[in-house]
C-alpha cells in the first residue's frame, strides 16, 4: 500500500508534460488509489448461440433489460460478459432476421453463470433491422485487428452503422463523416476526391481504409456496400504504421451470409439524379454463401455543365470449412466519369462572389477514375481462445483528366485559363497475417494480438504539357467570354515519374486485465519503409518517356521507426471506462540533411484522456476525450550547412520545428424511448506552429495551419413509430456545423506578398428526413440543406468549391 502511495506522489510532482500533464497525472492518480478501494464482487455470464438447425450464430446481441452491459456473440455462437452486478436479471438476445429472446437468470457473486444454450427462430416476416438499445461502446471493431472491445480501448472509437447509413440515404462518404465529431472535408480539389481532416491533420494519403487495408484516397468511394464506417481518432501506427496522428478512417463493407435475403432500391433527386442499387445474398449450400452488391450512378449537377456518372460492383463468396475455419473472397469495382470543376476562384483574399452555378472551365473537360481491388481473408480458430487470420488485397488505382484548372482570376476579373492534363496510378500488394488470443498468467488476464503485415506500392506520375499554356482569356464576370469552344488541344507528355515503395510492420500488442476494473493496453511495433523513384523524360523529336535511355534513379531512401501505445484503462462500474493513453507517430520527410543524407522520419507524439459512459443499458453513452499532439522533428529548411555557412538551398532541413494540435472531443449518444436515436457531437482543435526557425521562408510562429476549423459539431435526431397507427412512419434531421477557418497557404517570413491566407466564415447545414416502412416497402426522402447555406471549400487558392444548395432525395426500396 505504503509503494502505491509513493507512486502516486510521484506522478503528483512529475513536471515533464506541458498542457495533458494535470489530467493524465491525476486520472493515474484516482486509479490507483481505487484499485485499493473497490472489491471484485461482480459475476461472470458466458453461453452459445445458435439457430433453429443447431448452426452457430455470430454478431449476436446479448443484453439486459434491467442491468447495463451488453456482449457480442463470437464465429463460434459464444460470449461472455464479465463485470456483471450480482442478481436477477433479464437477458435481451437479438440478431438480424431472428425473433428477439428474453431469458431469466440469476447472476452469481464473484462466479461464472453458464446460461442454457440460446436457440433463435428465424422470423420470416422480420425484414427491418433489429434496433438494439446497447451501448455502442461495447463493440468490437472489424479494423482493430485485436478484437478488443472499444471500451477496453485508451482511445475514441466512433462506428456509424448500416442503419445511420440508410436512414440518412447517404451517397458520398462526406455525408458519412457528418456523423463524426471532428472529422470533416478539408477540400474537394477539382471535384476529383474529397480530403477529410482531423484533428489538423490530413487523412486523405495514408489513413483511409477499407476493410483494414490502405485504400488510395483519391477517389470518391462507393458507400452502397458499407457496413459501416470506423472512425478511430488519434494515432493508429501501432497496427497500421505510416499514419498520420489525427486519426484513420476504416470502410467495412457488408458480406455473405447463410440467410437468404436482399434488397431493391432506386434513388431519385435534384437536378436529374438517379441511382439503381441491388444487394442479393444468401446460401448456395451449407458451406457456401454469396453476396452480391451493384449500383449505377448518373447526375448532372447545381453546377453548369458538370455531370457524373459512375458504375460499382461488389461480389463476395464465405466459405465455411468446418466450424472453426472459413474463407472470405471479396472484389470491389468502382468506374467513374466525372467533370474536373475548380469552383469560382479567389481574388486576394476573398472569395469571387459569382452565383453558385457558374462553371469557369472548358466544356470538353472530363475525368476518370477507376479502382479495382480483390481481397481474400482466412481465419482459423485453433483453439477456443486462439484465432489466426491470413488476409491478401490487391488493389489497381487509376485516374486520368483534362481541360482548364486552376482559377485563378487578376482583380478586375480576368482569367488566363491554364490548361492541364493529369495521369496518375497505383498498384498496391498487400498481405497481413494476425495472431489473436486469450490466457491468464495467474489471475491476470491478457488478450494479445500480434502480427506482420508488408505492402507493395507501385505508382507512376505522368507530366503533360500544352503550347500554349493557356486554352484562352476570359473575364469571370461575362459569362459570354468563356462559352468558346476551341476544340480540344493536344498535350504532349514529358516525363514519367515511377515510384517503388515497400513497407514491413511487426507488432504486439496485449490487453492486460490486472482486475475486472483495471487494464492496461501496452504494445510497439517495428515499422521499415523502402522508396525510390525513377524519372523518364522526354527529348523532343527523338523519345518520349517511356523509350528513355538513360532514367534518372533517384537515391534510395529508407525510414524505420519503432510506435509505442501504452494505455491504462480504469472500469469502476460496467459499461465505465477512464483511459489515458501516449502514443506515437512517424511521418517521412522530403529533402537532406546537412551532411546530404535522406532526413529522417519525424516522430510525432500524442497524449490522449478520456471518458467512456454507458448510462441506463445503454440508453444514453456518453464519451469525453483531451488530446494534445506534438511534433518535435518538424522539418524545415537548415540555418547553416555542415561548414558553418548559411543555407540558401531549401532542400536542405533539420527537424528543428514544432507543431502543436490540442483540443477535446464530446460525443453524446441518447436514445430516451423506443424509436427515437438522438446523436450528437462536438469538436475544438488548436493546430498551430509553435515553433520556427524564423528565417526566410519558415513558417510563422504560433500562426493556426490552414484547412483547420476550431469548432465542428454534429447532431442527428431520428425517430421511427414503432406501434400504433402510425407504425412504419419515420421522421429526422441532420445539422453538421464547420467553424470559422483560413484557406489559401499559411504565410511565411520573408515573404513578398502581404497574406497568402483567404478566411472563410463558419456555417451550418441542416437536413430533413421523412419516411415510411410497410411490409418490404419502404420509401425516404430527404430534404438537404433545408436554408440553403453558401459556402466553400477551399484548396489552396484555386480550387474554391461551393457546397451544394438546397436539393431533395428520395429512395425507394424493396427488402426480401
Amino acid at each position: 500500500m505504503s509503494g502505491l502511495f509513493s507512486f502516486a506522489l510521484y506522478l503528483m510532482n512529475l513536471n515533464k508534460f506541458n498542457i495533458m500533464k494535470s489530467p493524465i497525472q491525476f486520472l493515474f492518480v484516482i486509479i490507483f488509489f481505487s484499485l485499493q478501494l473497490h472489491a471484485q464482487n461482480n459475476g461472470t455470464i458466458t453461453g452459445v448461440v445458435v439457430s433453429s438447425k443447431n448452426t452457430p450464430l455470430e454478431q449476436v446481441t446479448v443484453t439486459s433489460k434491467n442491468s447495463d452491459f451488453s456482449g457480442v456473440s463470437n464465429s463460434e455462437g459464444s460470449f461472455s460478459i464479465s463485470n456483471i452486478k450480482p442478481g436477477k436479471c433479464t437477458l435481451v438476445v437479438s440478431h438480424v432476421g431472428f425473433v428477439t429472446s428474453f431469458i431469466q437468470i440469476v447472476v452469481k457473486s464473484g462466479a461464472v453463470t453458464v446460461v442454457p444454450k440460446i436457440v433463435l427462430v428465424e422470423a420470416s416476416n422480420t425484414l427491418s433491422e433489429v434496433i438494439v438499445s446497447g451501448s455502442v461502446i461495447n463493440r468490437t471493431l472489424a479494423n482493430g485487428k485485436a478484437g478488443i472491445k472499444t471500451i477496453d480501448l485508451p482511445q475514441s472509437v466512433q462506428v456509424i452503422s448500416r442503419k445511420a447509413l440508410e436512414q440518412q440515404q447517404v451517397t458520398r462518404l462526406s455525408d458519412v463523416v457528418k456523423n463524426v465529431n471532428g472529422i470533416y472535408v478539408g477540400s474537394a480539389r477539382g471535384g476529383a476526391q474529397e480530403s477529410f481532416w482531423s484533428r489538423g491533420y490530413d487523412m486523405t494519403a495514408n489513413n483511409m481504409f477499407k476493410n483494414g487495408f490502405r485504400y488510395n484516397g483519391g477517389s470518391m468511394p462507393e458507400v452502397a456496400s458499407l457496413e459501416q464506417v470506423e472512425a478511430l481518432m488519434g494515432s493508429s501506427a501501432l497496427l497500421f504504421g505510416n499514419v498520420a496522428p489525427g486519426g484513420i478512417l476504416n470502410m467495412v463493407t457488408k458480406t455473405p451470409t447463410f440467410t437468404r435475403g436482399g434488397s431493391v432500391s432506386f434513388q431519385a433527386g435534384s437536378y436529374a439524379y438517379y441511382k439503381p442499387t441491388v444487394d442479393f445474398y444468401g446460401p448456395l449450400n451449407s458451406t457456401i454463401a454469396y453476396r452480391f452488391i451493384g449500383s449505377y450512378e448518373n447526375a448532372e449537377s447545381f453546377r453548369d455543365v458538370v455531370t457524373r456518372e459512375r458504375f460499382y460492383v461488389n461480389p463476395s463468396v464465405l466459405f465455411k470449412a468446418g466450424k472453426r475455419t472459413y474463407f472470405l473472397l471479396q472484389g470491389d469495382y468502382l468506374r467513374d466519369y466525372w467533370t474536373p470543376d475548380f469552383g469560382t476562384g479567389a481574388i486576394g483574399r476573398e472569395v469571387v462572389d459569382l452565383p453558385r452555378n457558374t462553371y469557369l472551365g472548358a466544356r470538353w473537360s472530363n475525368g476518370l477514375t477507376t479502382q479495382a481491388s480483390f481481397t481474400g481473408q482466412i481465419s482459423y480458430k485453433f483453439h477456443k481462445n486462439w484465432k489466426f487470420s491470413s488476409n491478401t488485397s490487391f488493389q489497381d488505382y487509376g485516374r486520368s483528366s483534362e481541360g482548364t484548372e486552376r482559377i485563378q482570376p487578376a482583380a478586375d476579373g480576368t482569367l488566363n485559363r491554364p490548361l492541364g492534363k493529369n495521369k496518375n496510378s497505383e498498384i498496391i500488394a498487400a498481405q497481413q497475417f494476425n495472431l489473436q488470443g486469450t490466457f491468464n498468467t495467474g489471475s491476470v488476464k491478457h488478450q494479445l494480438s500480434t502480427g506482420v503485415d508488408t505492402d507493395y506500392s507501385f505508382t507512376q506520375g505522368y507530366t503533360y504539357v500544352y503550347d500554349p499554356a493557356n486554352y484562352d482569356t476570359v473575364n469571370i464576370y461575362d459569362p459570354s467570354t468563356y462559352e468558346t469552344d476551341l476544340g480540344i488541344p493536344d498535350a504532349t507528355n514529358t516525363k514519367i515519374v515511377k515510384t517503388t515503395t515497400n513497407r514491413v510492420g511487426v507488432y504486439a500488442q496485449n490487453l492486460i486485465s490486472f482486475t475486472e476494473k483495471i487494464k492496461l493496453l501496452a504494445g510497439i511495433r517495428w515499422s521499415w519503409q523502402e522508396s525510390e523513384a525513377t524519372t523518364y523524360n522526354y527529348k523532343a523529336n527523338e523519345y518520349t518517356p517511356e523509350n528513355d535511355p538513360n532514367p534518372k534513379k533517384d537515391p534510395k531512401r529508407i525510414d524505420a521507426a519503432f510506435s509505442p501505445k501504452v494505455g491504462l484503462v480504469y472500469q469502476p462500474v460496467a459499461n465505465t471506462s477512464l483511459f489515458a493513453s501516449y502514443a506515437n507517430s512517424f511521418t517521412p520527410n522530403t529533402g537532406v540533411d546537412i551532411y546530404n543524407n535522406p532526413l529522417e522520419a519525424s516522430i510525432i507524439d500524442q497524449f490522449e484522456v478520456g471518458v467512456k459512459k454507458g448510462f441506463w443499458n445503454g440508453l444514453l453513452t456518453a464519451n469525453v476525450t483531451l488530446y494534445q499532439i506534438i511534433n518535435n522533428n518538424l522539418a524545415q529548411m537548415a540555418e547553416f550547412k555542415a561548414d558553418g555557412t548559411n543555407n540558401t538551398d531549401s532542400n536542405v532541413k533539420t527537424l528543428s520545428g514544432q507543431t502543436t494540435s490540442k483540443g477535446i472531443e464530446v460525443g453524446v449518444n441518447v436514445r430516451p424511448i423506443e424509436g427515437l436515436d438522438i446523436v450528437t457531437g462536438y469538436s475544438y482543435n488548436d493546430m498551430r506552429y509553435t515553433e520556427t526557425s524564423g528565417l526566410p521562408g519558415s513558417f510563422i510562429e504560433g500562426d493556426r495551419l490552414v484547412r483547420t476549423p476550431s469548432n465542428t459539431a454534429n447532431m442527428s435526431v431520428f425517430y421511427t413509430v414503432p406501434v400504433g397507427k402510425f407504425k412504419g412512419v419515420s421522421v429526422g434531421s441532420i445539422a453538421n456545423y464547420i467553424g470559422e477557418r483560413i484557406a489559401g497557404w499559411n504565410n511565411t517570413n520573408g515573404q513578398t506578398i502581404p497574406d497568402r491566407t483567404i478566411p472563410l466564415e463558419g456555417y451550418t447545414t441542416i437536413d430533413l428526413s421523412l419516411g415510411y416502412t410497410w411490409k418490404q416497402f419502404s420509401v425516404l426522402c430527404r430534404f438537404s440543406n433545408i436554408t440553403n447555406e453558401l459556402n466553400y471549400t477551399v484548396h489552396e487558392n484555386y480550387s474554391v468549391n461551393p457546397i451544394a444548395p438546397r436539393q431533395v432525395m428520395t429512395t425507394l426500396k424493396y427488402k426480401f
